[in-house]
């Protein structure tokens, strides 16, 4: 976690806890976000068009890379270590900046548009049976997760 937080850790129950671990944030959030962008970038490619395999190529690596950065942060914090990088290449340019969750609000920003445009397009149709059942599972996990979330701050709530 970054030194943006509100709460302090300490404050939180132990199922408050898991919810901001790097592992579950990185399982429900980061690697959901990678899935799409990864999509996205493949089909994009797929057009054959010249700027949009050239996008296609860019997204690809983007999402590869915050893939591994996303994975990364999962290992150092089931090995109990604090991760020295970000979850994304985005948020790393906003901790240089000494911004990582505003950076890491337009990597998510970016995100929701990559959804969006892959659904308002049409693109969503191109992807194979294989592809598309990441894109489920990516969404489920992601959806299904935040509603946890909520549902469990609520009841604490009382």
């Amino acid at each position: 976690m970054t030194g943006e937080t509100v709460h302090q850790e300490k404050d939180y129950d132990a199922i408050q806890r898991f919810f901001i671990r790097p592992f579950f944030l990185s399982l429900t959030i980061g690697i959901p976000f990678c899935i799409f962008k990864l999509l996205f970038g493949l089909t994009a490619f797929r057009t054959g068009t010249q700027g949009f395999v050239i996008l296609g190529v860019v997204v690809i690596l983007w999402a590869c890379l915050d893939l591994l950065m996303n994975i990364g942060r999962s290992v150092f914090d089931l090995a109990g270590r604090p991760a020295p990088f970000d979850y994304c290449t985005i948020a790393q340019v906003g901790r240089l900046l000494h911004r990582p969750m505003v950076f890491l609000a337009i990597d998510t920003l970016l995100s929701f548009l990559i959804i969006c445009t892959m659904l308002w397009s049409g693109w969503i149709t191109r992807l194979s049976p294989l592809e598309s059942y990441l894109w489920y599972g990516a969404t489920t996990l992601n959806l299904v997760s935040l509603s946890l979330v909520s549902l469990y701050n609520e009841v604490r709530k009382g």
